[in-house]
């Protein structure tokens, strides 16, 4: 399948983000990765995700949220990582983004968040309820997102949670009953928070690929 590879930046008002953009030739949509907790665009787990959804003939792009300066300080602070509003504030210059530039205006566009990512999702998707058609969550923390948000989002949401994850199984059921969007809990049976047992992560990009697939079908909602 032939692809475009591309790295991008993104003018997000108060810091340029970089990220790495793949088309398939034929692409049906794209999906962005938040990505949190002192992660980057270069995750392995979130680029074995995306190279899953290529499969399908979905693009991704995988951003970084934060700039090199602000990761040097969160390494040492953690506090920029769960700073939800910069970083929904970033993801929603994202989904501008991608509405205007000339490989991805059209496209249904999906937002995959993994840990405090899930949440800049969560807020990019309230914020833009036209430009957003799924959301999922992977290990993710929908709750830090807040009361506001979770009920103004449209888009339909997966959350993805290891069975072994108990309090962040919690928390995403909680959030799940704030949701007014249609939603499902995907529990993969024996994970932990970081899907690295056999088989889990690949669970993990299998029902990505399903959720997101639906949104690319007109008249697709991803929701049960």
């Amino acid at each position: 399948m032939t692809t475009a590879s591309r790295t991008v930046r993104i003018d997000a008002g108060d810091a340029p983000l970089v990220g790495d953009l793949v088309l398939p030739a034929d692409a049906r949509a794209v999906v962005a990765f938040a990505h949190g907790s002192g992660s980057s665009r270069h995750s392995p787990r979130n680029r074995a995700v995306a190279e899953a959804l290529r499969e399908a003939r979905l693009g991704t792009l995988l951003l970084d949220l934060l700039t090199q300066q602000e990761e040097r300080v969160d390494m040492v602070t953690a506090e920029l990582r769960f700073d939800i509003a910069l970083l929904g504030r970033r993801m929603t210059a994202t989904v501008d983004w991608l509405g205007t530039e000339p490989d991805t205006a059209g496209l249904p566009v999906g937002l995959f968040g993994a840990s405090t990512g899930a949440a800049a999702a969560l807020v990019a998707a309230a914020e833009r309820p036209d430009g957003v058609r799924a959301v999922v969550s992977r290990g993710g923390r929908p709750d830090l997102a807040g009361d506001e948000v979770l009920p103004a989002v449209r888009a339909p949401v997966l959350l993805v949670v290891g069975g072994e994850d108990h309090q962040v199984l919690r928390l995403n059921e909680e959030a799940a009953e704030r949701l007014s969007a249609p939603y499902r809990i995907h529990v993969v049976p024996g994970a932990t928070h970081l899907f690295e047992e056999p088989g889990a992560l690949e669970e993990v990009a299998a029902a990505a690929r399903e959720w997101f697939g639906q949104m690319a079908v007109p008249g697709g909602t991803g929701g049960q």
